[in-house]
This record gives structure tokens, sequence and C-alpha cells, in this order.
């Protein structure tokens, strides 16, 4: 990470940079880099690359705000895109934010449900699809005014496409909207995984935040061939996928593509990628189905976010890539606060705080940091962190007052935790995963750390389920990659050699899949009660 002095200092430039009133996004993230810098190469299934310059960029988003500005779209409007990685997406975004407007992005993994239930809740004035998507957006009660297709060709008689617009709105405005620090530029949802989402409006301020991850959590360097494949409906693939890259005026690749192990082991093959960002989710896919890695790919980054690494993920990917998997830890409500590039440290650890952070661990009942390795609920010291922007969650009052202590001093990540001697913090389990039995609090990641040792078992979940007696059981769904008579016994004999009775799961269900999110997140709140 380099000196950290240094880095803080760099961090309360880019806050006194991006949070002027003068802030304007499209001028930060385009405008401002060298016309003829690459910004974007779009990668589609048959590894083809396509390559846009930031000149491009501007000129296309330009064009296509102007066309945005005649519907009358404009400053503080919502407008979102459901729209795979690419160059489209890009050139969409920095439209919305050219005109001063909120980009609302929505996963392509949505059903139409989810997508109905986020375009009510943000209010959006229109939205971009790509073609394969303008179906889940078929008339409904939520159905924003404008429906605009991505590309050359309607996708209903009558609709406006990208194209249509860019070609027809006349001279693009010369200067894009500056909205300020303060103003929001992107509205995102929480994965639901703990309840219903959440609406979280990002400051243009946020940048700061964003970049800090880029540069010192992922160590973007200029000579990087730099890869995120994350969903980019979601944070890790919106801010760190599309965003930071273009603040930085790093090259960045978009794998336009559905996801695949072998097409994307051939990417990273075919273009030479040299850090690579991606959820658990793909390199769990990628530990299932790739037994060598080829000669040609050098991997100089490897990072990961989202939910914990098992100790087996974290062998394979040294193993195979020769490169230490880096487990990043952060929400939707803050970015990446934590990042671990430490070969020598153990599962779970998700490093220490990036600069203009300040994450700490606080005492179960009371609001005074917890002794070192003792386990407590993980905050953001809000006096000693200058990159927080998060301030309340949208149109929900009522769920914002549970994230700070009432001093108003610390947010509460709703996750537990310890702070090593070394100030690198461990995470343990989200606050309302921990499972009450007889009176015993037992974090879930314990035992499933346990269970991950037996190689029959690739992936498992351990939840409480209701008991009349104890309050709660142990209990775990297991997938295993060869469910054979008697792995029930083996995994009940290891865990009674390592647990107490009261702490073993009294019960273990065999599943082809557990409950995910499309980010990718357990959600163990489906596992609760009885199978």
């Amino acid at each position: 990470m380099g000196d950290m002095g240094e880095a803080e200092q760099q961090v309360k430039a880019w806050l006194a940079e991006y949070g002027s009133e003068q802030a304007c996004v499209a001028h930060l993230l385009c405008d401002r880099h060298p016309a003829h810098a690459p910004a974007v190469t779009e990668i589609g299934p048959d590894l083809t690359p396509t390559d846009t310059t930031f000149g491009e960029l501007r000129e296309s988003s330009q064009r296509l705000a102007a066309g945005l500005a005649g519907l009358g779209i404009g400053p503080g409007d919502r407008v979102a895109t459901l729209m795979g990685r690419g160059t489209d997406l890009t050139t969409a975004a920095l439209a919305i934010w050219r005109l001063g407007a909120v980009h609302v992005p929505l996963s392509p993994g949505f059903a139409p449900s989810a997508i109905a239930l986020r375009l009510a809740a943000s209010g959006a004035a229109a939205v971009i699809a790509c073609p394969d998507q303008r179906p889940k957006l078929d008339p409904g009660p939520h159905t924003p005014v404008h429906v605009i297709t991505a590309g050359p060709a309607p996708a209903r008689p009558g609709e406006p496409t990208t194209r249509g617009l860019a070609e027809n709105a006349g001279t693009a405005p010369a200067r894009p909207v500056a909205v300020g620090g303060d103003a929001p530029f992107i509205r995102l949802y929480t994965s639901g995984a703990a309840g219903t989402p959440r609406g979280v409006d990002v400051p243009v301020r946020a940048l700061a935040a964003i970049a800090s991850y880029h540069h010192y959590g992922l160590e973007v360097a200029d000579d990087d061939v730099y890869l995120n494949t994350a969903d980019p409906g979601w944070s890790y693939g919106h801010f760190y996928g599309l965003v930071s890259p273009l603040l930085a005026g790093h090259r960045s690749l978009a794998l336009n593509a559905p996801p695949d192990p072998e097409l994307l082991l051939d990417v990273l093959a075919t273009h030479g990628v040299t850090n690579f960002a991606a959820t658990p989710t793909a390199y769990r896919a990628l530990r299932a189905t790739i037994k060598t890695v080829p000669p040609e790919i050098w991997v100089r980054r490897l990072s990961s976010a989202g939910e914990p690494l098992t100790a087996e993920l974290l062998d394979w990917a040294y193993d195979t890539f020769g490169t230490h998997l880096g487990d990043h830890y952060g929400q939707t409500e803050l970015g990446i606060v934590a990042a671990d590039h430490n070969p020598r440290t153990r599962p779970g650890s998700i490093g220490a705080p990036l600069p203009g952070w300040d994450v700490l661990v606080l005492d179960a009942l009371t609001d005074d940091p917890a002794p070192t390795g003792a386990r407590g609920r993980i905050a953001v010291d809000l006096a000693a962190s200058p990159a927080m922007w998060f301030t309340g969650y949208h149109g929900q009052p009522a769920h914002t007052p549970p994230r700070f202590t009432s001093s108003g001093r610390y947010y509460l990540t709703g996750d537990l935790g310890t702070r090593e001697a070394d100030a690198t913090l461990r995470f343990a389990a989200r606050t309302d995963d921990v499972i009450i039995s007889a009176g015993q609090r037992i974090a879930p990641t314990d035992i499933e750390t346990v269970l991950l040792e037996h190689p029959a078992v690739t992936e498992t979940a351990v939840y409480g389920a209701p008991d009349d007696r104890y309050g709660q059981t142990v209990a775990a769904q297991v997938v295993a990659a060869d469910p054979a008579p008697g792995l029930d016994a083996e995994l009940h004999a290891l865990l009674r050699d390592r647990f107490p009775a009261h702490t073993a799961p009294h019960r273990i269900t065999f599943v082809a899949a557990l409950p995910r999110t499309r980010a990718g997140k357990l959600q163990r709140a489906r596992l609760r009660g009885p199978v």
C-alpha cells in the first residue's frame, strides 16, 4: 500500500476536489483525460476486442445526453439501466451524469418482479435496456414513461433507441452539468440478503472512497490490464468495474458475455490480464471447472469481495495462479473499506482499513472498543473516517437509525469480527446470523470452516433452526461433490471432535445448491426454520 501518511493526504486531496461545489462527474470520469487514451476494451464471446478512447466516449455520451435531454431528462432525475458490461453501458452512464441525472444500475440477472420493485422505489423517469432484457419491462404499474432500447433497433414499435436519440438530438450540450460533491450521482439498492432491498444514494464526493480502493486495495497500476467481472448492477461491479477505472484514467476490460469459466480463462490468457477482480462465486466456478492454467497467464493481483473466502478457495487460488487471493470487505453503503493482500493471513482476514477509513470492533454490548482479539461489532469511526459518505436509506428512514450508535459516532456494519494485534480485521458473522442456543452465542462461520475441511464438501451454510427447548439448535445445509452413503456420519464425527455437543449441528441436510442473491451472496435467512 505504500506510505500510509501520503495515502491519507491523497484521500484528503481527492475529497477536496470531488467534494467541491464545482464537481462534475462527466468531467472527472471522462472529459479531463487525454482524448487519445484508451478507456474501455469490450470483449465479446468470441474474444474479439473493441477499443474505445476517452475522446470517443466523450463524443458518444454527449450525443446521447442531448437525446435524453430532448425527452425531458435533467438534473436530479433518475435514469435506470438494464445492461451488461461494455461500452454501451459506459456511454449511457456518462450521458446520464452529463445531464446531472442519477444513474440507477440494475442487474441483468434480475427477474421482472425485482426490476419492478427497484424502478418503483427509484421513481425512474427512464430506463435503458439491452434488447434481450427489454421483455422484462413489458407494461406494468411502475414502468417508466420512457423505455429506451440500447442499440439501433427498437424492441417495440415506436420506442426510442440510444442510436436514434444520439443521431436525432442535434447539437450536444457543450458543457456537462456540475452538480457538486453532495449531490447523488448513483442510486444503488442493497442485495436484499438480509431483507427488503434498500436504496442508497451515492454522492459525488464518494468518488474519494472509490478511488482509495482502486489505488490502495486493488492496487491498479498504470500499466496493468485490469478486468472486473462483477455484475455492474451491484456495487462491486459498478464502483470498481465501471467508475473507478474511468476516474483513474485507466483502461479496463469489459467482458460482455455470459459467465463461463472456460471463456474467462481464455480472456485472462489472450488479453494478458494482470489485475483481476471478481466475486467469490466466479472463483468457485473457476475452481470447479479448471484443472490447470495456461503458462501464459500471469495475474499480479487477485481480489474478491462479497462474502468470506474459505481456506480451500484461498489455497486453490495460490496453487493455481501463484498469487494470493485478497479477501476485501465492504458494503453497498460504504464501498470497500478494508483489503487484504497478505499471503500469510488466515482465512477470515479482511486486512487493514484503507486510507480514509478507520474500521474497528466495538464491544458487543457497549460502544467502547473491544479488546484485541475479542469478538464484537465491526464499525466505522465517523470522526476518523473522512471517506465516509453514507447518511441514510432513501425512502426508508426507519432503517437508518439502527445503522448508527446512539452517540452518532459509529456506523454499525451489522457484522461481527475481531481486530488483531497488527490492526487487521477478521470477519466472523453477520450480527443477525449469530445462533443463540441455550444462551450460547455461536458463529456459523466457525462451524462452516470445519465442515469445508472434508474433501467431499464443496459448499455449506450453518444456521439456527427454531427449537422449543433451546430457542435454536444448530443445523447445516451441505453441497457435496459426492454425497456417498456414510458422509453424514463422517461429518458429524468431524464436528464432534472439534465442538461441544450443543455447538455441533444437530441436523445436516444435503442439497444441490445454497440459496444466493444474484450477486452471489448467501441468503442465510432463507435457511432458517425446518428444512
